[in-house]
């Protein structure tokens, strides 16, 4: 099976709506104070502005270490550096719109300045490790080798509010573009 982090095996399990998410659109974005890449801690929601696109993952890898056992078996564990290399190149996209990019996962702040360093990642990556956004928004996550992680969801927050919610995310590497599509009002990207 494949092991380069940018690339996805063909065979991936494809995660299922369990209804996790339905309760977040029309919710009101919790405040909340977590480290971030633009260095320091960022105030929540005030950072996104008026309208922004975040997106959960479960973590990214690292080259030269080994996956979690079972990784490539838990449906929607695998994508998450396509999914954020897929930000970084529908970027102008986002900004056309008047949205700004945000990536929240569970992994230390370290974890994501090496990521947001080596991918050349040029929006801001949010720490969570404590799931403080989890407990409060009630969000999906999955538990692996002693670790809690987040499922991949996408939300589009306009003025502290939940908006649009995208859940599941299958395939990583088409969220930034299934989202781009649904701005645009394109109603085929409502079967992700």
């Amino acid at each position: 099976m494949s092991r380069d982090f940018r690339e996805l095996p063909p065979d991936l399990p494809v995660p299922v709506d369990d209804g996790a998410a339905d309760h977040l659109e029309g919710m009101a974005f919790p405040e909340l104070s977590l480290r971030s890449t633009s260095g320091g801690e960022v105030s929540l929601p005030s950072a996104f502005g008026e309208r922004a696109v975040l997106f959960t993952y479960p973590r990214t890898g690292t080259p030269g270490e080994p996956l979690l056992p079972g990784w490539d078996d838990i449906p929607g564990a695998r994508g998450c550096t396509p999914q954020s290399c897929a930000y970084r190149e529908n970027l102008a996209g986002f900004r056309s719109a008047g949205l700004a990019v945000f990536g929240l996962s569970a992994q230390t702040a370290e974890a994501h300045a090496e990521f947001h360093a080596r991918e050349s990642i040029p929006y801001e990556l949010i720490s969570d490790p404590g799931l403080k956004l989890a407990e409060t928004l009630r969000l999906p996550t999955f538990a692996i080798s002693s670790l809690t992680l987040y499922r991949r969801l996408t939300m589009i927050i306009e003025a502290g509010q939940i908006a649009k919610v995208f859940y599941p995310v299958f395939p990583p590497d088409q969220d930034a573009a299934t989202v781009l599509a649904w701005l645009a009002g394109d109603d085929l990207a409502e079967t992700s």
